[in-house]
């Protein structure tokens, strides 16, 4: 059995910092296969963080919201609890939503929050690499 972690609000579930979410039929294929198991997560509810919250962006290591609210510690708890299931389920895949400051993967939204994308990572896109997890990115 394959074990995949993947962004919750990929799969449907209502979690975004919109309250909404952004599911992708794309995944109903990965679904209904029998050698795949996907291990839904929401980083920023695992890390705390209410649904809906205030939209947040990295400033460099940090994580702010659009009202100045420095959000990292929540936003790098729930990246530790994305790597705890890695390990538990033994992942060596995620698919993450894009663009998140959480789960971005190659460009992410730069911090000023006029929707400019720049290179990098989200806090748990970050972690996940670090740790040798393929990710793959759904924008």
């Amino acid at each position: 059995m394959n074990y995949i972690l993947v962004s919750a609000c990929l799969l449907g579930q209502a979690c975004r910092y919109d309250g909404k979410c952004k599911r992708y039929e794309d995944m109903d294929a990965l679904m209904e296969r029998d050698d795949i198991t996907l291990i839904p997560i929401c980083p920023e509810q695992a890390g705390g963080l209410s649904t809906p919250r205030n939209p947040a962006e990295r400033v460099g290591d940090n994580v702010m919201t659009n009202k100045g609210d420095d959000v990292t510690a929540q936003y790098r708890k729930g990246a530790e609890e994305a790597l705890r299931l890695c390990r538990l389920y033994h992942c060596k895949t995620a698919i993450l939503k894009g663009k998140s400051p959480s789960c971005g993967y190659g460009a992410i939204y730069d911090g000023t929050f006029t929707r400019t994308l720049v290179k990098g990572n989200g806090v748990t896109a970050e972690l996940l690499e670090k740790e040798g997890i393929g990710i793959i990115s759904m924008d």
